[in-house]
């Protein structure tokens, strides 16, 4: 992230021997209630433009990269990199920045890192505003290893079958994961492009994500999210669902209803669990920051009145 009027400090923060995350303090420092920004991926870093949803003169915002993600050390790293670590993290983060509670929110892997800290510190939340809701279970993962997009970008999931070998496209993510996950540098690579290359086409209703070229791309990123995927994002099956009775705290969530990432039916479903709980639809898709931030930002507003 850039530095700007608003940035309070960059800090470089020690959380164990072997990681040390990038935070950013930026906004009002005397807002009544700070945000915990997290960002998607897994592995994905955060950036300038997610800034955009929230109003710095009012409101205080810590942006953190999660372990081996953006501009934390060291880069790409897959040791000592767990969901239950990232969570140890975020306690440090608040600790550090003197901040008792806070407002958790992020969309995608972020929204499945904010509900699984919400139920392991409820007290340490006041609220959770998130967007493209995922949790991580295997149903929802199906959705987009095994193609459940199909019907609406039969392309994308072919282009995905032309760069797996014939005997593998009963289960083409089973065959790409273990190579990303292998000793093979280039093997990863030529898996890992396949895969980012995939989740790009189904991103947006209207515009693709852009892919760098194969010769620049870096799949350290795309590794960390695999790493995660492979491992169940280190949490039993349904964890989310399964413990929504310590989620007593106000629950926003904003879904596009033709998100082809993170089915809408999770949010659907966790809407029905949780009482204390709005769902927000969106006629949009998962990448929809101007759609879904319009509404994040008029909810912010109320919380952070």
């Amino acid at each position: 992230m850039t530095p700007d009027t608003y940035t309070n400090s960059e800090q470089m923060l020690d959380v164990d021997d072997i990681h040390t995350l990038y935070t950013h303090d930026w906004g009002n420092k005397d807002a009544k209630t700070p945000i915990l920004f997290l960002h998607g991926g897994p592995g994905g870093g955060c950036s300038d433009s997610k800034k955009q949803q929230f109003d710095p003169a009012t409101q205080r915002v810590i942006f953190f990269d999660q372990r081996g993600s953006g501009r934390s050390l060291p880069y790409g790293e897959l040791k000592q990199n767990t969901t239950g670590s990232i969570i140890s993290d975020m306690i440090v983060i608040l600790e550090h920045f003197g901040i008792d509670t806070a407002i958790l929110t992020g969309g995608s892997w972020g929204s499945a890192l904010a509900f699984m800290f919400a139920i392991a510190h409820p007290d340490r939340v006041s609220a959770l505003l998130i967007d493209g809701v995922w949790t991580g279970s295997k149903d929802e993962n199906a959705w987009i290893d095994a193609g459940g997009f199909k019907p609406f970008f039969p392309d994308a999931w072919q282009q995905y079958l032309n760069g797996t070998p014939v005997e593998h496209h009963n289960n083409p993510s089973e065959y790409h994961f273990q190579r990303i996950m292998g000793p093979d540098a280039e093997a990863t690579k030529q898996s890992a492009y396949a895969y980012e290359t995939l989740e790009g086409a189904v991103m947006s209703l209207d515009d693709r994500k852009a892919v760098p070229s194969y010769e620049t791309y870096d799949p350290s990123s795309t590794r960390i999210e695999v790493h995660y995927l492979v491992h169940g994002c280190f949490v039993p099956d349904r964890y989310v669902f399964n413990n929504t009775t310590k989620l007593t705290m106000p629950v926003y969530m904003v879904q596009g209803r033709y998100d082809m990432v993170c089915p809408p039916r999770a949010a659907y479903e966790l809407h029905g669990l949780l009482p204390h709980s709005t769902l927000i639809w969106t006629t949009s898709g998962h990448s929809a920051e101007r759609e879904t931030w319009a509404v994040k930002r008029t909810i912010l507003a109320q919380l952070t009145a």
